[in-house]
């Protein structure tokens, strides 16, 4: 298996379960995607900031027993970021509350830049920087994503340049097709939204491609759609056709909806 260099920046939090699930996992749109990332099998890297907290150690620690490469993750003073969920009786889970911590004003060094160039994708998450990120590594030619869906202030939203974006639409297939059309409208070179129980679709200038869902028992969803994207990116770097990409997105997001968290991991009491 060929194993390419990617990296992903941006949030880390810890997901906090409300009761009856009880439990606290390590979670996050950027940690998610990089673990899933190490366990496909590919070398993973990881660039965000922790705080220097129980929990900022755990994350690491964490990062580092799935295989992902923390040469480039801050220790910063103050908390790592959190996020209060509670699951539904379907398995669906409800943000209650989040604090982004020392996550907030995280943004990559010169240095960290110089080595993402070096990479063969980075993906983006919760990034707070105006887009910065995205321009530098567009002008540099390196092959990058963003989830758009993660990012709620609109001067983190813009996709010109972007190889791939990812959107979220719900169960909402009109408002999925409206999606890939702005995004390419946009300058997003490849277009790809999930749309709940009715699949994924993807879109580029010159392909399109759909794929439903893998039935399984459904645990819990947290993390399906950054295993979504581990999963598409996987395929898409090593060059697979878009619908083999989101057939490969659509079968790693199904595995992780059948345990809690967005990738297996022993969970903590709150």
């Amino acid at each position: 298996m060929v194993s390419f260099r990617f990296a992903a920046v941006g949030d880390n939090c810890i997901d906090r379960f409300r009761p009856p699930v009880g439990q606290s996992l390590i979670g996050g749109n950027a940690v998610n995607v990089v673990v899933q990332l190490a366990r496909l099998g590919q070398t993973a890297f990881y660039f965000g900031a922790v705080g220097d907290d129980a929990d900022g150690r755990r994350t690491l620690d964490l990062l580092a027993e799935n295989g992902v490469r923390i040469d480039h993750a801050e220790t910063r003073p103050g908390l790592t970021a959190y996020t209060d969920i509670e699951v539904l009786p379907s398995g669906e889970r409800v943000f209650i509350h989040e604090d982004f911590g020392v996550c907030a004003d995280y943004r990559p060094s010169p240095a960290d830049l110089d080595a993402l160039k070096t990479m063969d994708h980075v993906h983006i998450g919760w990034l707070n920087d105006g887009g910065a990120l995205r321009r530098a590594l567009v002008e540099a030619g390196v092959s990058v994503s963003q989830d758009i869906s993660v990012n709620a202030d609109r001067d983190n939203l813009g996709v010109e340049g972007l190889t791939v974006a990812f959107g979220s639409a719900g169960d909402d297939e009109a408002t999925a097709h409206a999606l890939l059309q702005r995004f390419l409208a946009d300058g997003t070179q490849t277009a790809v939204v999930t749309c709940g129980a009715h699949g994924s679709m993807a879109r580029s200038a010159d392909d399109r491609a759909a794929t439903g869902i893998r039935p399984v028992e459904v645990v819990e969803t947290t993390g399906a759609g950054d295993s979504f994207i581990a999963g598409f990116l996987k395929a898409f770097v090593a060059r697979a056709s878009l619908q083999a990409c989101l057939e490969a997105g659509r079968d790693h997001a199904a595995q992780a909806c059948m345990h809690v968290g967005g990738f297996p991991q022993q969970p903590r009491p709150l």
